[in-house]
């Protein structure tokens, strides 16, 4: 299974787990209902990992402690806090980073509709990749023939899947960029000059 199959299944647990059990409870309550119930569907799910970090020659055996790590290929942090901060979002963006992991979710049981409570967090996602570039087909043919796309695809988002104008013009200043670059590269691979 790829990381976003696998985050779909993390995501339903934890709806179905907020809704039979409602926010307010301790933290591990959820992690070791969220941790059973990924192993009855046949996920492999270590609990409280401790991942050990270098710095310049300095070992530490335990960097950190992620809650979850399911299929080797996912993190999961459980908060049960009034409202999520960036600090958060950035502590798993290190947590991936420091594993050589691309994916992790934020899960907030504290909120009263979990949809609201959750983020996902990519890192060098090679399935982004993939948007990306199924994004630059779909700029293509507006960009060759000079007109202004008025609908930008739902994909990609970034880190935190946020979506706004000042992303969608950045996506199309890097759609530009990498587009250009393909030409130019492919120009120069039939010996046209670029």
């Amino acid at each position: 299974m790829v990381e976003n199959e696998i985050g779909k299944c993390i995501v339903d647990l934890a709806v179905q787990i907020h809704r039979e059990t409602g926010p307010g409870l301790l933290e591990t309550v959820y992690e070791t209902i969220l941790a059973h119930q990924l192993r009855q569907q046949c996920f492999q799910v270590e609990r409280q990992v401790a991942i050990p970090i270098e710095f310049r020659g300095l070992r530490f055996d335990e960097g950190f402690r992620a809650d979850l790590i399911v299929e080797n290929k996912v993190i999961v942090e459980l908060k049960c806090v009034e409202k999520l901060n960036n600090a958060h979002k950035k502590q798993l963006l290190t947590y991936l980073g420091l594993t050589g992991l691309h994916l992790g979710y934020l899960l907030n049981f504290s909120e009263s509709l979990m949809k609201n409570g959750i983020n996902r967090v990519a890192n060098r996602l090679i399935e982004s990749i993939q948007r990306l570039f199924a994004c630059l087909a779909a700029f293509r043919e507006p960009i060759m023939s000079s007109r202004v796309p008025t609908d930008f695809p739902e994909e990609p988002r970034n880190l935190t899947n946020t979506y706004t104008p000042k992303n969608a013009s950045t996506l199309l200043v890097v759609s530009l960029c990498l587009l250009r670059t393909c030409v130019i590269l492919g120009a120069h691979r039939c010996g046209a000059a670029g």
